[in-house]
């Protein structure tokens, strides 16, 4: 993906080439994965006059041959950055001014490239990378609409069997053996939260009977590489005529949200709405309005306070507003956007509130 204007990027930075690298085969590089089509430990190389190509043990050489690069050395040290620096120097590629993304380097790799790297200046291109992967391709937004579909069918399947769950543990857990039959990753891990433990926003699914009130589940795919996120809140039990009241509250302002995006428009504005909307419950929202979706599940753009982002055509971003009541109860609602000249809602499950 972009591999022509990550090349431009680094003519404005005037880096000789572009060193991408991974050394935890559990925690792929999103960067080497989204320009290669790889993921797993190596290094992508990005030269600014050449074609990039991929270093990586021996034992990832027949899994690297099938992404979207040409070319596949095999490491030749031990020592990985001693054997990127003697490939760089058989293939006579300059590299004074060398573009790293710092932050999928450790310190101690860090310590390693300056070792073997001498005498050149490193530039931190992360943030342009990041940029980058913000506007999405025709392909990536077939792949994330399909991992949207993925994730409302699975979601729908766990809500329709939900009074078979004992605990949130066991919900969660067949939202992901759902998933693992489809052949499919998690976005993350799933939550679900009952109860008292839906004023906590990211807790940790307990092996407790699921408690009556409000059940937040939040859970998500991916796709071909590519994130979906959706949340809905359900009930367990009969809900009073306030905490329905108050549920479609919330869900008016999270449709009323959706409504006001257009091209260009503020982030942070999006973000004001829904405190403006919220009256004397703004400070029961804790968190983010939302982030954007693609190969990593939080990217750009930022639908937060201070936000400097804004929303342009091709961007896929979630929408999920929630309020929160310590020990009491949570209710958030979120939706996967995509904002294409309108506005598209790539999340369909039900938003009316489901009475379990």
């Amino acid at each position: 993906m972009k591999i022509k204007e990550l090349k431009s990027v680094l003519d404005k930075k005037n880096s000789d080439c572009a060193i991408l690298y991974c050394s935890d085969s559990s925690k792929p590089n999103p960067n080497i994965l989204y320009f290669s089509g790889y993921s797993g430990i190596g290094a992508l190389i990005v030269p600014r006059r050449k074609d990039p190509f991929i270093i990586v043990p021996e034992m990832e050489h027949e899994k690297a041959r099938k992404s979207m690069v040409k070319r596949v050395y095999s490491m030749e040290k031990k020592k990985f950055f001693e054997s990127i620096h003697n490939i760089l120097r058989k293939n006579r590629i300059k590299a004074k001014n060398i573009a790293i993304d710092k932050n999928n380097f450790t310190l101690n790799s860090y310590r390693h490239f300056k070792k073997q790297f001498k005498n050149i200046k490193s530039k931190d291109f992360f943030l342009d990378c990041m940029k980058l992967r913000e506007i999405k391709t025709e392909k990536e937004i077939g792949y994330l609409k399909k991992s949207c579909d993925c994730a409302d069918k699975i979601l729908q399947k766990a809500i329709k069997n939900f009074k078979s769950f004992g605990t949130e543990a066991e919900a969660a857990a067949f939202l992901e053996y759902e998933t693992r039959k489809l052949g499919l990753e998690l976005s993350f891990s799933p939550i679900v939260a009952s109860g008292s433990n839906g004023s906590m926003p990211h807790h940790v699914p307990s092996n407790e009977r699921i408690k009556r009130g409000f059940c937040v589940i939040d859970f998500g795919v991916k796709y071909k590489a590519y994130c979906s996120d959706i949340t809905r809140t359900i009930y367990v039990g009969n809900p009073n005529d306030k905490e329905k009241k108050f549920y479609n509250f919330l869900l008016k302002i999270q449709n009323d949200t959706i409504n006001q995006i257009k091209n260009n428009k503020k982030c942070s504005g999006l973000y004001d709405f829904v405190n403006k909307s919220l009256g004397k419950y703004k400070d029961r929202f804790t968190h983010g309005l939302g982030h954007g979706v693609g190969v990593e599940i939080h990217e750009l753009p930022n639908l937060t306070l201070n936000s400097k982002d804004k929303i342009k055509n091709n961007m896929v971003f979630t929408v999920e507003p929630g309020v929160y009541f310590p020990k009491k109860f949570g209710i958030r609602i979120e939706d996967t956007i995509l904002f294409k000249n309108k506005t598209t809602v790539l999340t369909k499950t039900s938003k009316d509130l489901l009475i379990m």
